[in-house]
């Protein structure tokens, strides 16, 4: 499915540079990829940091797992090739985002390392993974969509955490313990990592 189809095509150089459209933005893109289990609060993080940014003038935009399947993947299913062709296509829409001087922050489980390494590759000087680090229990109590329920109850089947592998990240650039701290703690964390790594400037004290 990764195979190119297409035949005389070629890629042609924009006239407006990543550079000038940061220099109009004040500030760099970036793709913050947000990965952990299913109820481990990747979208509500998301959002949350978004907001945070969106108050500092910061350009944002929130690629949600769920909202992508409902257009741009709405094809696939949850194979496990179904998976990786989804995450392929996201990984090429964040470096779209991230070319356009946008912050763009992604909610996927993507279980696999492998497939996050696909998505890092496209723009290594500009993607964070952020891992939001939650027990199986945890998400499990939280359980938002009634997932975990029909997982044990054999409903669904290859659902990550109960009979389908997770592979934590080894070198994730933010690391938040969404089973444990509030909320405004993991956004001041993922926001002081930006602000570290020169993305965005830090916040300006009137």
């Amino acid at each position: 499915m990764n195979e190119p189809k297409a035949t005389n095509i070629k890629w042609h150089q924009q006239h407006v540079t990543s550079e000038m459209k940061a220099a109009l933005h004040g500030h760099r893109g970036a793709t913050l990829w947000f990965t952990g289990l299913s109820g481990s609060g990747k979208s509500t993080l998301a959002n949350a940091v978004a907001l945070a940014l969106h108050r500092r003038n910061v350009s944002t935009y929130v690629l949600d797992g769920d909202n992508i399947r409902y257009g741009l993947s709405r094809n696939l299913g949850f194979s496990t090739d179904d998976r990786v062709e989804n995450i392929r296509r996201i990984g090429e829409v964040a470096k779209l985002f991230t070319d356009s001087a946008v912050v763009n922050l992604t909610a996927f489980i993507s279980p696999f390392r492998s497939d996050r390494q696909i998505a890092r590759d496209l723009q290594p000087d500009s993607f964070v993974e952020v891992y939001c680090k939650a027990d199986v229990s945890v998400c499990e109590s939280r359980d938002p969509k009634g997932l975990y329920k029909k997982a044990r109850a054999g409903e669904i089947t290859g659902f990550t955490g109960i009979d389908a592998p997770y592979e934590e990240p080894e070198s994730a650039e933010v690391v938040v313990d969404t089973g444990a701290d509030p909320i405004e703690v993991s956004v001041q964390k993922v926001v002081s990592y930006l602000e570290q790594a020169q993305i965005i400037p830090p916040e300006s004290v009137a």
